[in-house]
């Protein structure tokens, strides 16, 4: 996969195979390919991580990356083609769904999608969270006018903290990146999460690029940065701390990969989507009342295997230049839990209430082996 790049990305994508290459294989380097031609979603680059599903149109010049969950199609964004031809594609991937008897869930839309499906009848769309959005350029004068953040910066700089950015070829499978991610995965209470928020992006680094916080030389923590090409921007994909990084790691490998991007010509950043993020222009009626109701429980009680409000504050702190409403569009009359639940088990997966049932019984764990502790400790 060689070649140089323009504004970041590759200026040459080989999708050879040879005879020996899995159908699997050689749909991922076809949808890697349509989506730098035709990437506008900031998911988009996202279809080519592992346990996505590809349809493509029959001549090849689109592709629509999913998985199927309880009988519902949730497609990662939108699907990658030439914009004039995003109803074509859309009509052709649902047409094929609802010959099997399978419903359509677009995850993550925004922009484009929303605003054709939300001209039509037959489709029901709720707001699930929001991204925050940064103009490159403008992101020194957001770093130099908040005190709190150069003190967070300068905290990791006094622990002889640096970040580099890694070549393609180092950061591929690197062992010392793996065991970061690893270290990172323990401190979750939930069994790592997929789809979106696919974990094992070290696999294929091809167009991300990644930015590594060293510690005399060792790598600490990184920052995947994925392309959105047809934006001229980047979403940071993932920020891993491993066990050892102090205060201010994120924020300092946060700020190396923005002015890195910035430098290349980026036009547009984003830290990607926080679930329930209430930081969004959408009138607070905008999603039914079942809803609501359940996203106001799921955030109230579920703090112990995802920090929603924690992830919030630690995005909003970068003072985004906007955020923009991330929404599930669903081809039913109304949003059905059906399609929440088919949602929420492609995070998982497979079954949403096995995870937590896994996630429960590693914080039962957990507590028992804190109990432990405090118990020997006062015995000595």
């Amino acid at each position: 996969m060689g070649g140089g790049r323009k504004n970041g990305y590759p200026t040459h994508v080989s999708t050879e195979s040879t005879e020996s290459t899995t159908s699997t294989t050689r749909d991922v380097y076809r949808a890697r390919a349509l989506v730098l031609r035709y990437g506008w979603n900031a998911t988009a680059y996202q279809i080519i991580n592992p346990g996505i599903d590809h349809w493509f149109t029959p001549d090849g010049e689109a592709v629509v990356g999913y998985v199927l969950r309880r009988g519902v199609r949730v497609v990662a964004g939108a699907p990658v083609c030439d914009e004039e031809r995003l109803a074509e594609v859309i009509d052709a991937f649902e047409g094929e769904a609802r010959r099997q008897g399978q419903r359509v869930c677009y995850f993550g839309a925004a922009g484009r999608v929303m605003e054709l499906l939300g001209a039509r009848r037959g489709y029901a769309s709720v707001i699930l969270g929001a991204q925050p959005v940064w103009d490159p350029d403008g992101w020194p004068a957001i770093i130099s006018g908040h005190a709190s953040l150069r003190a967070q910066l300068n905290r990791a700089r006094n622990k002889d903290i640096r970040v580099v950015e890694w070549p393609e070829s180092q950061a591929t499978e690197s062992p010392e990146l793996r065991r970061c991610l690893d270290e990172w995965l323990q401190t979750r209470n939930l069994p790592p999460m997929r789809f979106l928020v696919e974990p094992n992006t070290l696999t294929c680094c091809d167009d991300r690029r990644i930015f590594v916080a060293e510690r005399s030389g060792t790598p600490i923590g990184f920052v995947t940065a994925s392309p959105i090409p047809c934006r001229n921007g980047w979403l940071t994909e993932q920020f891993v701390r491993g066990r050892n990084a102090p205060n201010g790691t994120a924020e300092l490998m946060l700020d190396a990969a923005v002015r890195a991007v910035a430098a290349s010509g980026a036009d547009y950043v984003t830290m990607g989507l926080v679930p329930l993020s209430r930081n969004t222009w959408e009138p607070e009626n905008y999603n039914p009342l079942w809803l609501r109701w359940t996203l106001s429980w799921v955030r109230a009680h579920g703090r112990r295997f995802y920090n929603f409000d924690g992830l919030d504050r630690f995005k909003a702190k970068f003072q985004p230049h906007r955020w923009e409403a991330i929404y599930a569009i669903a081809n039913e009359r109304r949003f059905s839990f059906r399609s929440l639940y088919a949602i929420a088990d492609a995070f998982s997966e497979g079954s949403a209430i096995r995870a937590v049932v896994r996630g429960l019984r590693k914080a039962v764990g957990q507590e028992w082996e804190w109990f432990r502790e405090r118990r020997q400790k006062a015995a000595s």
